[in-house]
């Protein structure tokens, strides 16, 4: 098996198909990609290939270390132009091909006027444990 993530971008991608923002869908549009994402990880939950996921709030700052005895650094909030994750998932795969098949599935949450959105999906393996090196 092979760890995944998925990543959702709120910009910063290439557009989507469907490429209408989220906060011009109606209620209905809203929960029925909201739906959809649940029947996705309920149906991974049951094949045993979901890890984790999580939604993400558009606020956040960028965080750095400035020096021993100082406070971090921050960068914030968030400009216009800076790239936002949306949400990710972390699958538990046998194949990159599952996978990339798992991402295209996700990829067609339904959005405006119950099209599927067709967003790009970042696709990344979880790096493993690295091998130890003995004398």
């Amino acid at each position: 098996m092979a760890k995944y993530l998925l990543l959702k971008h709120y910009r910063g991608g290439k557009p989507a198909v469907n490429d209408v923002p989220m906060d011009q869908w109606s209620q209905g549009e809203f929960d029925d990609h909201v739906q959809y994402m649940r029947e996705f990880e309920q149906r991974l939950r049951g094949t045993g290939e979901f890890v984790s996921g999580e939604a993400l709030s558009m606020d956040g700052v960028w965080v750095r270390f400035d020096g021993a005895g100082r406070s971090p650094v921050t960068d914030g909030p968030f400009a216009e132009t800076k790239d936002l994750i949306a949400g990710w998932m972390v699958i538990d795969v046998e194949s990159y091909e599952r996978a990339v098949e798992l991402a295209g599935e996700l990829s067609a949450a339904p959005g405006a006027g119950g099209k599927p959105v067709g967003e790009w999906l970042e696709l990344r393996p979880i790096m493993s444990e690295p091998p130890t090196v003995t004398d």
